[in-house]
């Protein structure tokens, strides 16, 4: 029986969502996307999950594509590509995405590593964009987001040479987030989603990933103005209330959960 390309475990309010394709480092396929997207689809209206973290079986993260599927690529016309979901879905999960790079990200892996709100990594963790080396071109939006996490020449060299970067790199320029030890990069994304969804409101971490994907193409007064909207919204909400109440009272905060979403859709 072939094992599930997706693995779910819930370790309290923290979902942790795992590629399990180890025998290819995790090589992305239209079944692993979907079971995934169910997933994070599930974990986004469940009010028990708080926040989500990712992370590959074995020794990689995700390698990529699987090149078999790509075989036929040459006769592929628009309608090949058109899938359930967009394929950025995973930028739309209103909840902290924290992605434990334990290994490899290359090609699509790259970028759903950079689909990630934050990322953890350890000295294991290598990262190359890989699409120049087969041919092909900066997919799935990459162009937009890497410029955006590590700058525009950056961006360029890394997309141009398809090089291999390593965790210390990827630490100074910003791919990783947290530089760990390795062995403990989910143990250490874990804990930190845990911190998350203790003391954080989900309402405020929703808007707030809102707010970085709106502002990201707004100028400062645009994003400002929007903060004031925002800001008279929160204050009509319980979550500003406990918030100033559990500090006060030095406890932990008991925030109400997000409501159920749907249909789900991008940001």
């Amino acid at each position: 029986m072939t094992a599930d390309p997706v693995l779910v475990d819930r370790r309290g309010a923290v979902l942790v969502v795992t590629f399990n394709r180890p025998d290819v480092l995790n090589a992305w396929t239209n079944e692993l996307e979907d079971q995934y997207f169910d997933h994070l689809a599930a974990a986004d209206d469940d009010p028990n999950i708080r926040a989500v973290v990712i992370t590959g079986a074995g020794r990689g993260f995700c390698s990529g594509a699987d090149l078999g599927a790509l075989a036929n690529a040459g006769g592929f016309t628009e309608a090949d590509l058109v899938r359930p979901r967009d394929r950025d879905f995973p930028v739309s999960l209103r909840k902290p995405l924290i992605g434990a790079i334990n290994g490899v990200a290359a090609g699509l892996g790259f970028v759903e590593a950079l689909f990630c709100d934050v990322r953890f990594g350890s000295p294991a963790t290598r990262f190359t964009t890989a699409f120049a080396r087969r041919g092909l071109i900066a997919e799935y939006g990459i162009s937009w987001i890497l410029p955006r996490v590590v700058g525009h020449s950056r961006a360029a060299d890394l997309l141009l040479s398809s090089r291999m970067v390593d965790a210390d790199e990827a630490h100074r320029i910003g791919l990783i987030d947290h530089l760990v030890a390795e062995g403990s990069v989910l143990d250490a994304a874990v804990a930190y989603a845990q911190d998350i969804a203790v003391h954080c409101s989900p309402t405020s971490l929703a808007v707030v990933k809102s707010q970085l994907s709106a502002d990201a193409s707004s100028t400062f007064p645009e994003a400002a103005r929007r903060a004031e909207s925002l800001m008279l919204e929160a204050f009509r909400r319980p979550d500003v209330g406990e918030g100033i109440s559990s500090h006060l009272e030095r406890r932990a905060p008991n925030f109400p959960s997000l409501s159920v979403r749907s249909p789900h859709v991008n940001l």
